[in-house]
């Protein structure tokens, strides 16, 4: 965050950044989406919902099941959420004791690590490479419990995944699902990318069974970061206690954002031409990254990032993306973030952006990175 926040103070003193640290989607919300906001807001009467969300939104989640995975969802375990992240905070919440163990894989989302660790949780950090096709697997997930001493509490799934891009397929999901409920253990499968996927099978672990939680959101395929607004899905039993928990920590969704969503459900056709345009840049990035002596670590299957290996350059991947934010206006993330043991060899991109800037960032990144070592 500080790069990235270094990269908007120069942009804003007029320099040509290209920020590729940050998942941002290059296109806006879904028209229909904006001319529903905006109706709302010419009606004047925004307020507070049901800390579960509009009844309508809900329903219109369900059907989305029904849609794109054939899966019947009862519209009362759809919670609405401030962003997936209310969601991640809910889940912990109500699932969690202090001090119980949660497991994750490493690389990975760098706030899970926050969040849990915040909450008192134990993270679990669980490694995943090409031997376990960068995801976890009962058998890694096994190792750790033995390693660490611990018997896990919970664990938390992503597909695709952030920074790898791995999409966990149907059958790797359901060998996971199984091995959490056969250990008593809770899975949080955080598919936030769905809608983003490339390569393999795109799978809800709601196809699987009732028992895991779903989190997702509107900011990634439907382009609405700033809108702050995601959804839930989870076992009946667990529906009250959320309710609960959201009331007294958020109140509500934003109502404003919750009358986008709904028509945003419905701007598929929009939303598959900013999936092409990833695509594109998907595909310009995995062919031309490693011809600048920047292989990926991982397929880029999903969501909009390219995980590269910097080792030719550096083994400083914080001190690498400074210098190149510094000197060629072109912002990454560097691995640490996301794998703290590995991850100085490591370098995040985001291709969320628009086609002209991948070309242009590699362009100067070309020019560059033959006078680099760091």
């Amino acid at each position: 965050m500080d790069l990235l926040a270094e990269a908007t103070r120069r942009r804003n003193a007029g320099r040509p950044v290209i920020s590729m640290a940050v998942g941002q989607p290059g296109h806006p919300a879904p028209q229909a989406a904006l001319a529903a906001a905006r109706e709302a807001l010419g009606h004047g009467r925004i307020g507070y919902t049901d800390a579960l969300g509009l009844a309508e939104l809900r329903a219109k989640l369900a059907d989305y099941y029904r849609r794109r995975h054939g899966v019947a969802v009862d519209p009362a375990r759809v919670v609405v959420t401030t962003g997936s992240s209310a969601g991640f905070n809910l889940a912990f919440l109500a699932l969690f004791d202090a001090g119980d163990a949660v497991a994750i894989a490493r690389p990975g989302y760098p706030a899970y690590r926050a969040i849990l660790s915040a909450l008192g949780l134990k993270v679990i950090e669980v490694p995943v490479n090409a031997e376990t096709q960068f995801t976890l697997t009962p058998e890694s997930l096994e190792a750790a419990q033995a390693r660490e001493g611990v018997r896990l509490k919970g664990v938390l799934l992503a597909s695709p995944a952030n920074p790898t891009g791995t999409v966990t397929g149907r059958a790797q999901l359901k060998a996971v699902y199984d091995y959490c409920q056969g250990q008593g253990i809770t899975l949080i499968s955080d598919e936030i990318y769905h809608g983003l996927t490339y390569a393999g099978e795109e799978a809800t672990a709601l196809e699987i069974g009732d028992e895991a939680i779903v989190i997702n959101s509107f900011s990634k395929y439907y382009c609405m970061t700033g809108w702050r607004i995601g959804w839930m899905v989870v076992p009946d039993h667990i529906v009250r206690p959320l309710e609960c928990l959201a009331q007294s920590l958020y109140i509500s969704a934003p109502e404003l954002s919750q009358i986008a969503a709904i028509a945003a459900l419905g701007a598929e056709e929009e939303l598959e031409r900013y999936k092409a345009s990833c695509r594109r840049n998907r595909d310009f990035l995995m062919a031309r990254l490693p011809k600048l002596g920047l292989p990926l670590l991982s397929p880029m299957d999903g969501a909009f990032y390219a995980y590269v290996d910097v080792t030719r350059y550096t083994n400083d991947s914080m001190a690498f993306a400074r210098r190149m934010l510094a000197e060629i206006d072109v912002a990454a993330t560097p691995g640490m973030d996301f794998d703290p043991l590995d991850g100085h060899g490591a370098l995040r991109i985001s291709y969320a952006g628009t086609y002209a800037e991948m070309v242009e960032a590699t362009d100067r990144m070309a020019a560059w990175l033959p006078e680099i070592r760091i």
